[in-house]
């Protein structure tokens, strides 16, 4: 999730804060990753105490991901992808699967956390690839940012990645308007690859699953299927919609004893 807020000083913007658990270096520990630290473990172990299912869920988020990923590639001939909220690195990842498809793909990558950019430092020598430490609240910061300029041309199409990281966008921050000022930046024929975490498969988990993010770097915000369809405003979705991330055009079938993921996911395209 893209924020120096609550822990990340805007004096010390590189500075890896370990006062209090991060979003991203929990769904690290969630897949299994190496790169957390002690007070990201308990919070990610509490929250797997309300939600047990989370790590199958972030695993089927991040197939989702790749599947759109491809879907951008090669059906909607994108060749310039801005993923922001693109968390640690965790192999594939999307320039690799982008690239497995078009070589010539370039890719900006935004997170929050400087711990993000540290391990991204061998895509310094890559022309094509850009890691920016910056602030998805503050979305001109990103358009702006010389770095993504330097990869993306925002006169060509390109496919705007948001996986799993407007639900720590709060409602007094405005992820509507924040998606729009993103979308309006983009020409027709860009593409949108996004994801959200809801309760609407656990109600009645809901609220103890994200009182865990409150002592985080950044407040989980479980909406329903509506707000999250609000998000997609101005795009138009390829179907099968949006779905829970497991149904969106799955290159497997789900076994019958699966748990039901809180997470939706959906692709869509700008303009005609």
């Amino acid at each position: 999730m893209t924020s120096l807020s609550g822990g990340e000083s805007a004096a010390h913007p590189n500075r890896i804060d370990t006062s209090k658990p991060h979003p991203a270096r929990m769904y690290d520990y969630f897949l299994g990753g190496k790169d957390n630290y002690e007070v990201d473990q308990r919070a990610a172990e509490q929250f797997m105490k309300s939600a047990p299912e989370v790590r199958e869920g972030v695993l089927a988020n991040r197939h989702f991901l790749h599947r759109a990923v491809r879907h951008v590639v090669t059906e909607g001939g994108v060749r310039q992808i801005l993923d922001i909220g693109t968390g640690l690195p965790t192999e594939p990842n999307v320039h690799q699967v982008a690239r497995a498809l078009a070589p010539d793909t370039k890719v900006a990558y935004v997170d929050n956390d400087p711990i993000v950019s540290t391990h991204s430092r061998a895509l310094s020598d890559d022309p094509d690839t850009s890691v920016v430490l910056a602030d998805l609240r503050d979305p001109h910061a990103i358009l702006d940012h010389p770095e993504v300029r330097e990869v993306i041309d925002f006169d060509r199409p390109v496919a705007l990645v948001l996986v799993a990281v407007l639900h720590f966008v709060s409602g007094a921050e405005d992820p509507v308007g924040i998606m729009a000022t993103l979308r309006d930046a983009l020409p027709d024929g860009s593409y949108l690859v996004l994801s959200h975490a809801t309760g609407d498969a656990h109600e009645d988990r809901r609220e103890e699953a994200a009182a865990v993010y409150k002592n985080a770097t950044a407040s989980m915000n479980l909406r329903p299927h509506a707000e999250i369809l609000d998000l997609f405003g101005g795009f138009t979705l390829v179907e099968p919609g949006l779905v829970r991330v497991t149904d969106w055009r799955p290159d497997e079938v789900r076994r019958p004893d699966a748990p039901p993921i809180g997470i939706y996911g959906g692709v869509a395209r700008k303009g005609d």
